[in-house]
């Protein structure tokens, strides 16, 4: 149990004793009774529940049926509630949805209109990607988009910029439940390594509303600054483990743009805003999509436990399903990206373009010089018990011409690499076929052709 301090549609709140399990969604409308925010899939993928959160980064969509509250601990929360101005003028979504018929049954009109306003207060246009995590199944969108458009053509109210600048009125409550800096998490995660790390809860909030888990000793690690830290030198990029999916996705635009086109489609923009890299990486998910990309890029892993220090190649990180090479005490605190030329690419293949869980997710970093491939690294997720290296395929390419015959030799290691399960994701003759043909593609995309799958056309 834990005190926390947080603003909710403009007034300061401070609960005692909150459980570290208590959802904001469940505390909404049970103890609240602001049921405008809607309870649907309960994981974080409808976008029902979203909610607005704002901290010193600025204002973010949310699931708040993943969001636990400690987590809102010196944040802002507006809820559908909270959308319109103090003397009920509707916000400007709000208007345009009215005017636009963007509604019909309703239950998911309150998340798609928060998710709306939060865009526009950000001056975010891409409405595509901005309601990729809010479902409808009576619209068809049109309309929706229509008072999406309509919308972004007024200024964002006064009301919806208040809570930024109302925070720093706010006192933050502390305790070893929320360190604020990592020599505080390292000094107190070495004396309780039975604890449990939390940052965005994408993964460890389903533990609580589908598996009904406690969390013992829980530590909530969004208020340390230097965990989010990026630094972006001549020789390499530091990422903190605690950089959330949209932040990294922002960065590799320039940098990487596959892996930013890539992380585009990692969950919904609600996920990307809660979720962080380390959490991606430290949970060993075989199908996480940060570390196949990362691992063709050559990262390292800088861990800590107490004031010990030790870093490793990414791929070593990875020992079997389930298991890393993580002592207990010890935590995430950064990884590391050499400078490079950018020749990565990144594939991930799954049943819906949008929101959806890889099949699998193949990276390619391939160098060729006067038509001979003179380095690469290649990558999977999906394809084995950990992501992992295609290190047979990559002896078949190095140091030959950059050739069809060359990648048709190559492809057929990938059996040598990869002993592929079948799933309800996939099966594994599809999984083997599908890797080769991504190196295909890969080979085809270097050449200058299309592949881009919104592009291309019949």
């Amino acid at each position: 149990m834990t005190d926390i301090v947080f603003l909710l549609n403009g007034e300061a709140q401070r609960l005692s004793n909150v459980s570290p399990t208590h959802t904001l969604l469940d505390w909404l409308r049970e103890t609240r009774h602001l049921t405008g925010t809607k309870e649907g899939c309960n994981e974080g993928d409808c976008g029902a529940c979203t909610v607005m959160v704002t901290d010193n980064s600025g204002a973010h969509a949310m699931n708040a049926c993943i969001l636990l509250l400690p987590q809102l601990n010196g944040k802002a929360v507006r809820t559908i509630e909270g959308m319109s101005g103090p003397d009920g003028t509707l916000h400007p979504v709000q208007q345009e949805m009215v005017e636009k018929h963007g509604s019909q049954c309703g239950f998911c009109t309150p998340g798609i209109v928060v998710s709306l306003a939060t865009a526009h207060l950000n001056g975010e246009t891409n409405h595509d990607d901005v309601l990729a995590g809010n479902l409808c199944r009576c619209t068809g969108y049109a309309p929706i988009i229509r008072a999406a458009e309509a919308a972004s053509q007024t200024s964002a109210p006064e009301w919806m910029k208040e809570d930024l600048s109302a925070l720093d009125g706010i006192a933050v409550a502390t305790s070893p439940f929320f360190p604020q800096t990592t020599d505080a998490l390292a000094t107190w995660y070495s004396q309780n390594p039975d604890a449990t790390l939390v940052a965005g809860a994408t993964d460890i909030g389903l533990w609580v509303t589908k598996q009904l888990r406690e969390l013992p000793k829980p530590a909530f690690l969004n208020g340390i600054e230097d965990l989010r830290q990026t630094e972006t030198g001549p020789e390499e990029i530091r990422l903190g483990a605690g950089v959330t999916l949209r932040e990294l996705g922002r960065l590799m635009a320039d940098l990487h743009p596959s892996f930013a086109a890539m992380i585009r489609r990692f969950g919904s923009v609600q996920v990307r805003n809660a979720a962080t890299l380390g959490g991606n990486i430290a949970n060993g998910s075989p199908i996480g999509d940060t570390p196949p990309p990362l691992i063709a890029l050559g990262a390292r892993l800088h861990l800590r436990k107490g004031d010990r220090l030790r870093d490793m190649p990414l791929e070593d990180f990875f020992v079997d399903y389930g298991k890393q090479d993580r002592k207990p005490g010890e935590f995430l605190q950064a990884v590391t990206i050499p400078r490079q030329p950018d020749n990565l690419r990144v594939y991930k293949v799954s049943k819906r373009f949008d929101q959806d869980i890889s099949a699998l997710c193949g990276a390619f970093n391939i160098s060729v010089v006067n038509g001979v491939v003179s380095a690469a690294r290649i990558a999977f997720g999906g394809m084995a018990a950990i992501p992992k290296r295609a290190r047979h395929v990559e002896k078949a390419l190095t140091d030959r011409p950059w050739t069809q015959e060359t990648i048709a030799t190559a492809a057929a290691q990938f059996a040598r690499d990869f002993t592929p399960l079948s799933d309800m994701r996939a099966s594994a003759d599809y999984r083997l076929i599908t890797a080769q043909n991504l190196l295909r593609r890969c080979f085809e995309e270097m050449n200058g052709m299309p592949v881009n799958v919104l592009e291309v056309q019949a």
